[in-house]
């Protein structure tokens, strides 16, 4: 995906309410600095549970009278329901993310992911929401970690939500993409630190395969789902894959590289649209659209593209779009990291 792909401005959003769970997070941050930027809403929640980061976020802003920052959990429904009052549209960013965390707090991850997601659904269908887009993983396209399953489970409540709502109604959507470049958690700053300090960078396997996405594309692709979305897709933009070891090259020229091993839970590739669910999957230019599983709820519309060919798969390793070490150093640089 690049600059010159068809993508709405932020401004189909302008005049409506729109709120973000986790709204205090990497994409969150990056969601209400364009669409503030570009003149969009008349009011935007911030809605999470931190309230240093809701502190700091209300202090970059000068206190801008379109946001308003709501402190709440996705676990308290009646919280949720409350701060839905009057929003138009939702971006469901909240989310426990950490693979290992996971495996050791099993029932925790349940609880936000699984449980928050529905109380999501409950909250936005009884604020008659108009759209609900939530942000998904390349994890959870078969997942192998107890993170990638309740991320799938998830989307899956998300596009089934749909047979909840009457022709017209609430209406649901997913958009899922991989490592999102500089954000919270990214290995950038990592490596940095440790090449400044004349050390190793460590490499938990050589061949190992990413797909990479900026947080601005990022925004930009959920804004034009919102455009696109009828309900029930899941979207997944086209982007290119980069190698590890090419990363840490443009990160840290000359480096050297100590391989520690695939850590639990990791895979050796990113996968984004299993082959399972070819049958589903249909082509357009900027992105991968998967239909649901089963649509029975009135007023339902089929995406439009070209169906994929059988037995497709879109994972990093089999990409048809490759970053060089070139390229990311110059991604490094327009994106500041």
């Amino acid at each position: 995906m690049t600059a010159a792909d068809a993508l709405l401005p932020a401004t189909a959003l302008s005049g409506s309410s729109v709120l973000i769970t986790g709204g205090t997070g990497s994409f969150g941050k990056a969601f209400l600095d364009q669409i503030l930027c570009d003149g969009g809403p008349d009011r935007v929640v911030i809605f999470s549970r931190d309230e240093l980061k809701q502190y700091e976020m209300r202090s970059s802003w000068g206190d801008d009278p379109r946001v308003r920052f709501f402190l709440g959990d996705i676990r308290d429904l009646e919280r949720l329901t409350m701060a839905m009052r009057g929003i138009d549209y939702v971006v469901h960013a909240a989310a426990l993310k950490q693979v290992d965390t996971a495996e050791y707090n099993p029932m925790e991850f349940v609880k936000t992911n699984v449980l928050g997601s529905e109380n999501v659904i409950q909250a936005s269908i009884a604020n008659q929401v108009k759209k609900v887009v939530a942000l998904s993983t390349d994890k959870a396209s078969s997942p192998v970690n107890l993170y990638g399953a309740t991320k799938l489970t998830a989307d899956k409540l998300f596009i089934s939500s749909n047979h909840y709502v009457e022709a017209g109604g609430t209406r649901f959507a997913v958009v899922r993409y991989g490592n999102v470049m500089a954000s919270r958690g990214s290995v950038i700053p990592l490596f940095r630190d440790l090449a400044a300090r004349g050390e190793p960078l460590p490499i938990t396997d050589t061949r190992m395969t990413r797909f990479w996405i900026t947080l601005p594309q990022a925004v930009q692709f959920v804004m034009d789902s919102f455009s696109d979305m009828k309900g029930g897709e899941l979207y997944v933009p086209r982007i290119p894959s980069m190698k590890v070891v090419d990363l840490a090259e443009a990160i840290a020229p000359g480096s050297e590289l100590v391989e520690i091993g695939i850590r639990p839970g990791e895979k050796m590739h990113e996968e984004m649209i299993a082959s399972a669910d070819a049958p589903r999957t249909l082509e357009r230019p900027d992105r991968y659209v998967v239909a649901p599983t089963l649509a029975m709820w009135g007023g339902y519309q089929a995406p439009a593209g070209t169906p994929v060919a059988d037995g497709f798969s879109y994972s990093s390793d089999n990409n048809d779009q490759w970053l060089s070490i070139d390229d990311l150093r110059s991604m490094l640089t327009e994106i500041g990291a």
